[in-house]
């Protein structure tokens, strides 16, 4: 197996384009059609036409299309059951949504390490789209997301919610919020839209930040009003700094875990599961 030419064929699927792939891969575009070529020579077959209208996969490359995701996934797990461990049996990579790392992260680790004691964790803060990725390429085992990017490779189960107020320096009110000093916050697809909803005169903004903790900093240092984690902002307006925009919305917040098709049903990913789901259904 050769790693290089599944990931190239994948990439161009998804592009349609040579040159495309050729620049995300920071390779030329020759050796993107070389290792296609290499991979049509060890299959026996073509898997992509191409013409003026871009590049489409032959019926033969559809049907290598999920095999080649299979083999992807297949060799990223192989690689990391030889990580070194140290005493762990098991390595486990997991994403979480920057925004629910600070209030839960912790009260997951407690349950992961109770539930599986001879496991290693790695986690990684980061957005939906591209926890999505890892997960598809078996770069990550398990994630909690907010948007559940579709993908046949991908099973997802909503978990719950998460909310988010809107406070403010300046006002208690939304006759009072200025669009010059109003720090957009754009968290998920979901959120924006009811953002849109609720506040159609305040989505051209001179700032917009995708993670509480920035738009809180933000906040400290620039003053403003913001939407930001109800945890959150009840500690700053404890701080007498802030106040409640008490007749703007709750914005509420889908969550989801995921995890890759072939392990939905696993023992281990199931516990992985029922920790998360604990802790939402006693938030």
């Amino acid at each position: 197996m050769q790693p290089d030419l599944i990931e190239t064929f994948l990439d161009l699927v998804e592009t349609r384009s040579f040159n495309r792939t050729a620049e995300r891969q920071g390779l030329t575009q020759s050796t993107i059609s070389g290792r296609v070529s290499s991979l049509e020579s060890s299959l026996g077959v073509r898997l992509f036409t191409r013409s003026r209208a871009g590049t489409e996969l032959t019926t033969e490359g559809l049907k290598f299309e999920p095999h080649a995701r299979t083999l992807r996934h297949a060799w990223a797990e192989a690689r990391h059951s030889v990580t070194p461990t140290g005493e762990a049996v098991i390595n486990i990579r997991l994403g979480i949504q920057s925004d629910l790392a600070q209030n839960h992260l912790g009260d997951w680790m407690h349950g992961f390490r109770k539930h599986l004691p001879d496991c290693a964790f790695y986690i990684e803060p980061d957005f939906s789209a591209q926890m999505c990725r890892d997960l598809t390429s078996g770069a990550s085992d398990f994630a909690v997301l907010y948007t559940p990017y579709p993908s046949p490779d991908l099973n997802f189960t909503s978990l719950g919610e998460t909310r988010y107020r809107l406070i403010s320096s300046e006002t208690d009110n939304r006759a009072g919020l200025r669009r010059e000093t109003y720090i957009r916050a754009s968290f998920a697809p979901a959120f924006d839209a009811h953002h849109r909803i609720a506040l159609p005169e305040l989505q051209e903004t001179p700032i917009a930040a995708g993670q509480s903790a920035t738009i809180a900093g933000l906040l400290a240092k620039l003053g403003g009003s913001a939407y930001v984690l109800d945890v959150m902002a009840a500690d700053m307006i404890a701080s007498g700094h802030f106040q409640a925009v008490t007749d703007a919305p709750v914005i509420r917040q889908p969550v989801h875990a995921a995890t890759h098709l072939r392990h939905r049903i696993s023992k281990l990913h199931r516990q992985l599961l029922r920790v998360v789901q604990q802790t939402f259904t006693t938030s």
